[in-house]
């Protein structure tokens, strides 16, 4: 098989030649900058002091580029918008250092501004006349969305001001996402997962908005939740409204990047915590199941794409919902959470959705372990969830910094020899 086929036979529930391995397919897939870095000397794709780009500067995530793709045998990519998160282009790279001396390079908007106590400011669309919109700590490897909103008043809150980010897809857009596809199918076999944006009900890290030099409505993290139960019939119409205009814009979209697509990146909503979710089934089915329902039923009827879901913690207790819910592949299958033990999330649910990640721990054994707990444990897991299909394998959410390089050559050592 090739790398497209194995990941379609994968999330169609037939068994591939070998388990299908993703690395920065999406948001959510990746591996912070420093360990790229990392990874790369070991496999020693650079020169020592290569820097590597920042491709999602949020998350300080790095390029997963196509000879990295190709050394550990990956079968996935993905295509993202033109702007990241503080909404400026990824283009004009310009080389910039972090706090642990990895040289890297960033987007030329990437307009940052220090302050006194070594913390590091980062403003909307890369404009310093306003106020910044996320702080990475002093030391620190990741940023923090900064809270901006206004003095809220309820006889005036407006819906139209929680969807101003969302709108009609313009045609630079569509044109951006049809030639990324077509450069992407031209140019490898391998499976593309798109991340067009703008059908994440209440994602929690897109409610404050970072890209938006103003943004309006409820825009703190602690309003927001308290706002889905006392703004209930608010953040409902929220959703809705939200919901009508992705919708729209997925119909266009497909019409630009049509069956070249595998997989479409539809929500990053968190649902769970370590040790249980912190929403209930009721409740899920009341505010998030009618637009999961509508989003995931046009993508069905109307295109071939597998519908994605990332949910971290332990969401066990609302799964049977997400898939009721038109869900085709969830990720990041957090098995370290409460519930989520591998073996029966595998007998009880694998022929219903497939399990794109859950491949090692990134909490515990990747960073901390040896490189032979490692080996195990990703074994152990491919065994598991690669019976049959239904199994893409990924870390349990991205890489993170502070990974050893031995662990990361373990890791996609142990993927080889296991697949």
């Amino acid at each position: 098989m090739n790398s497209r086929q194995r990941v379609e036979a994968a999330l169609n529930h037939r068994q591939p030649d070998r388990v299908p391995l993703d690395l920065g397919g999406s948001p959510v897939t990746g591996i912070h900058v420093s360990s790229v870095y990392l990874l790369r000397q070991a496999l020693g794709l650079d020169a020592p002091g290569t820097p590597v780009k920042v491709v999602e500067p949020y998350q300080m995530l790095g390029e997963a580029a196509p000879d990295l793709l190709d050394a550990i045998g990956a079968d996935v990519v993905g295509i993202s918008g033109r702007c990241n998160m503080f909404g400026f282009p990824n283009a004009g790279w310009k080389p910039w250092t972090l706090f642990d001396g990895t040289p890297v390079l960033v987007p030329a908007d990437f307009n940052t501004r220090p302050e006194p106590n070594g913390d590091i400011l980062m403003y909307p669309q890369g404009d310093r006349g306003v106020p910044p919109s996320a702080r990475m700590p002093s030391g620190g490897f990741y940023f923090d969305s900064i809270t901006r909103q206004e003095p809220l008043d309820d006889d005036q809150l407006d819906v139209e001001d929680n969807v101003e980010e969302f709108g009609p897809i313009a045609d630079v857009d569509l044109q951006h996402f049809a030639s990324e596809a077509d450069r992407l199918a031209r140019d490898s076999d391998r499976a593309i997962v798109a991340n067009f944006g703008g059908t994440a009900f209440g994602d929690i890290a897109l409610v404050p908005a970072p890209w938006l030099k103003h943004p309006r409505g409820i825009r703190a993290v602690e309003e927001w939740y308290v706002s889905t139960v006392a703004r209930f019939d608010y953040v409902y119409e929220v959703f809705r409204r939200q919901c009508e205009i992705g919708v729209a814009n997925l119909a266009k979209l497909y019409e630009a990047v049509g069956d070249r697509v595998s997989v479409v990146f539809v929500t990053g909503t968190d649902f769970g915590t370590q040790n249980g979710p912190f929403i209930s089934p009721a409740s899920y089915r009341k505010l998030y199941q009618p637009f999961h329902r509508w989003v995931n039923g046009w993508i069905h009827e109307h295109t071939p794409w597998k519908t994605f879901i990332h949910t971290c913690g332990s969401i066990v207790a609302l799964l049977p919902d997400l898939i009721e819910a038109g869900f085709d592949v969830l990720n990041p299958v957090q098995c370290s959470a409460a519930g989520m033990d591998p073996r029966m999330l595998k007998e009880k649910f694998g022929d219903k959705v497939t399990f794109w990640g859950g491949g090692v721990d990134t909490q515990k054994t990747l960073p901390f372990g040896t490189p032979e707990q490692i080996r195990a444990e990703v074994k152990e897991r491919i065994a598991i969830f690669g019976s049959g299909g239904g199994f893409v394998f990924n870390t349990v959410h991205n890489i993170q910094a502070g990974t050893p390089a031995e662990n990361l050559v373990a890791l996609y050592d142990a993927v080889r020899s296991a697949r």
